[in-house]
């Protein structure tokens, strides 16, 4: 069971409202239980997620630069890290600020308190002096906290997050951020990056099942959280990939004509044979979509950090005037 009503209620009601939709789908947010926090640990250390690796390489690189345009005229400011994770890679950038005395306050934000406490936990004892406060909220909430605050911020939206949004919401999303900034605060967002279609497929698709295994996994917290009678042998994970418009989506397909009860929903959910569940999108972009994203919400590009491949990029953007 869950562990609260309200947590009930937002998996339920999510679930009920995505299953009666024509196609099926469910949020992503679904996947992130304590399971699902530790498949996808697993998926960004594999070799075919090419995307952590690539932007570890970038804060390595430019640590030192973005601690000059973070930092600006000295002003003590708070780094708020929208969907932190695990950290790792942000670890670069906490260890290299304090080492150099910064003056700032690192903020995480993160559906999943047991990642946020296993983050917090991790950083005490390896980044000595860090000054920390968790905030385990979905990403509207924290911004609403952060509208009308005068203290400086500099957000951080990495690990290509923003590519979770389609198009329109991405839009809608950095528009809310670009509302939560005063002047000349600072936002630095990850973007996978078009590239050959094989390669991004096999993120999504691995050779290990990894993926699979993430992707089905949504399927089993329902049955233990919900009640749900899914017979997860009789769904199969599929991924997809359109180098026309870069979009990336993953399904779960029923293997044949089936009926699902939902216990806390007192409902049965119908399902044809290869009809899809939709879980994940994932947007791929090129320089002019970045551009048109932070010319929309008033937002100017300050600079654009590459891997050595250019498969990802940091997009650096300051609020204008």
């Amino acid at each position: 069971m869950l562990s609260t009503d309200i947590q009930f209620t937002d998996v339920a009601l999510a679930v009920d409202e995505g299953l009666s939709k024509m196609p099926k789908r469910l949020p992503s947010w679904l996947f992130y239980d304590d399971t699902g926090d530790k498949i996808f640990q697993a998926i960004m250390h594999m070799p075919d997620y090419y995307l952590t690796g690539c932007e570890y390489e970038i804060l390595e690189m430019h640590k030192a630069t973005l601690l000059n345009k973070f930092t600006g005229d000295g002003t003590p400011f708070n780094l708020v890290e929208l969907g932190a994770g695990d950290g790792l890679k942000t670890e670069v950038l906490l260890k290299y600020f304090v080492d150099h005395k910064t003056s700032f306050r690192y903020s995480p934000v993160d559906v999943s308190e047991s990642v946020l406490q296993t983050l917090q936990n991790r950083l005490e004892e390896s980044v000595s002096g860090l000054t920390i406060r968790t905030i385990n909220e979905k990403y509207d909430e924290a911004l609403n906290q952060l509208t009308g605050n005068d203290q400086r911020k500099v957000i951080l939206f990495l690990g290509a997050n923003i590519g979770n949004f389609k198009p329109d919401e991405a839009q809608s999303f950095v528009n809310k951020i670009s509302g939560s900034l005063q002047i000349d605060d600072l936002v630095l967002i990850g973007f996978d990056l078009k590239k050959d279609p094989r390669l991004i497929l096999a993120a999504y698709d691995d050779r290990f099942g990894i993926t699979r295994d993430f992707n089905m996994n949504l399927l089993t917290r329902l049955n233990r959280e919900l009640g749900a009678q899914f017979q997860i042998d009789q769904f199969s994970h599929y991924p997809y990939y359109d180098p026309e418009t870069g979009i990336t989506k993953s399904y779960l397909v029923s293997l044949k004509d089936q009926r699902v009860y939902i216990e806390a929903l007192d409902r049965e959910i119908k399902f044809s044979r290869w009809e899809i569940i939709h879980t994940e999108v994932s947007q791929k972009y090129d320089i002019a979509m970045i551009e048109r994203l932070a010319q929309k919400a008033n937002l100017e590009i300050v600079d654009y950090f590459y891997d050595c491949k250019h498969f990802f990029c940091d997009v650096l953007l300051r609020k204008k005037v």
